[in-house]
């Protein structure tokens, strides 16, 4: 098995271990898999041990995209492979794409997916890019920021204030593992553009981010041509999986799990800012079609509460083209069951 040193820091072989779970459910032999924000071909030994076809890796920076392909040629290459310079949110992403002749079993975007979020053109263009690339029936997954539990957090915080009697606002969000920091101090999730500044304990520098309003987010896939599938937060995501995946995360640090395996109180706290995203590009063969759950129209001006209501998605069988390699369990789904309340 060819597997790559981890990162030093806590929270990022943390995420690293996501990204292997996530890849192990998804891909399958001899599949087409297109990288988005490649990050210098840094998940191409995930890809190895998966045994897909063929790789295609796309960024917007060059050095990463000239890093990547230099780190692919002197590996073991038991896969074809494809390094591109393009932006995946820019206008002419497609045309450059459908020129190439790409098309892809599965694209998955691990990072950056929030920074898109800035501004709804430039998730729309993500989104239009995506679904350009995919087969249909082909899948479109990835890890983003929970905006769901990261947005809970903050409104405790502000709650607590308003029990104070204070009359400013809180900006941040502080544990013991990391601190996030709002550049807005608000009360009310705008759909887009709501950045903020992430430090882990052990980093010295911050991330920037944004959230991402989930509804927003299925309804710009919907009018894309991506059915929404699953969204789940990464601790649910390991609890469901723990007797699949326990020994895997083991190897990225004993000491992120207890002796049954449970995640510890600090590796619940940093996987738990993180969700996995499932969509799928439908195939017209395929019966029954995948049906996006109703949403409220933003424009209707609905509170950002609603959304952090309960929605439990129904997962149908069959609605796979890929359905004999990765089947769907209709009261699992593909990521797992998770509890309702924290399924959208």
């Amino acid at each position: 098995m060819n597997v790559a040193v981890p990162p030093q820091s806590p929270h990022l072989r943390l995420y690293d271990f996501a990204k292997s779970a996530i890849i192990k459910i998804f891909a399958f032999p001899y599949a087409t898999v297109c990288d988005l924000y490649c990050d210098g071909g840094m998940d191409t030994d995930k890809w190895c041990d998966a045994q897909v076809g063929h790789y295609i890796g796309i960024d917007a920076s060059a050095s990463g995209v000239n890093y990547a392909r230099e780190l692919w040629e002197n590996r073991r290459k038991p896969f074809t492979a494809e390094f591109i310079e393009l932006d995946p949110s820019d206008d002419g992403f497609e045309a450059q794409v459908q020129e190439k002749g790409i098309q892809a079993d599965m694209v998955c975007c691990m990072q950056h997916l929030q920074l898109c979020f800035e501004n709804e053109e430039q998730a729309k263009k993500l989104l239009n890019n995506v679904s350009s690339l995919l087969k249909p029936g082909g899948y479109f997954f990835g890890i983003t920021p929970d905006s769901s539990t990261i947005w809970t957090k903050y409104q405790k915080n502000v709650e607590a204030s308003h029990n104070k009697g204070l009359k400013t606002v809180p900006n941040s969000i502080r544990s013991e593992n990391y601190t996030i920091t709002f550049e807005v101090e608000e009360e009310k999730f705008p759909f887009f553009g709501k950045k903020y500044q992430l430090k882990f304990a052990s980093d010295a520098v911050f991330e920037n981010q944004c959230l991402v309003h989930f509804p927003t987010l299925m309804r710009l896939s919907r009018e894309a041509g991506l059915e929404y599938v699953e969204i789940q937060n990464l601790t649910e995501f390991y609890d469901d999986n723990r007797t699949q995946f326990a020994p895997m995360l083991g190897g990225y640090g004993a000491s992120f799990l207890d002796a049954r395996g449970k995640l510890v109180a600090r590796s619940y706290d940093i996987l738990g800012l993180y969700s996995a995203f499932v969509f799928q590009k439908p195939d017209p063969e395929a019966i029954p079609p995948i049906v996006t759950p109703d949403l409220p129209d933003p424009d209707k001006g609905h509170e950002e509460q609603e959304w952090l209501q309960p929605q439990q998605a129904s997962v149908e069988d069959g609605r796979r083209s890929h359905a004999d390699v990765l089947p769907i369990d209709p009261e699992k789904g593909i990521l797992g069951p998770g509890p309702a309340d924290m399924r959208l």
